[in-house]
């Protein structure tokens, strides 16, 4: 019984995690210059295409992808997520120069609610 209740935990735990994460990309995309996504679905692809990303660089090249996790390294692997969603996802438009603010808000935001988004 425990494997179940811990499988919930962690599927729960994903979910919130998504709703976290679009929830942090909807404010970034109103204070961000250069980074818009529109309707709600595409906020929740982002999301789930900006965890995967994130889950794979870090498997592969132990990189922490949080903008202020690992310095000037986790800030540049972030900025690279971020512009890489856009095409993998309808109604997002991110320029070069957004992405790097997007990367700066939703490190002020991850500070802010010392949840770690990315």
């Amino acid at each position: 019984m425990e494997g179940k209740s811990n499988s919930g935990n962690s599927m729960l735990n994903l979910i919130i995690r998504l709703v976290l994460v679009a929830v942090v990309l909807g404010l970034t995309s109103f204070f961000t210059p250069g980074f818009s996504i529109r309707g709600i679905w595409s906020y929740l692809i982002a999301a789930v295409v900006i965890t995967v990303l994130d889950y794979l660089i870090e498997l592969f090249m132990k990189v922490d992808a949080s903008p202020f996790g690992k310095g000037i390294k986790g800030f540049a692997v972030a900025a690279i997520i971020i512009y890489l969603t856009q095409f993998f996802v309808p109604n997002m438009n991110v320029s070069i120069i957004g992405a790097i603010l997007a990367s700066v808000v939703i490190g002020i935001i991850d500070a802010v609610l010392s949840v770690r988004v990315m």
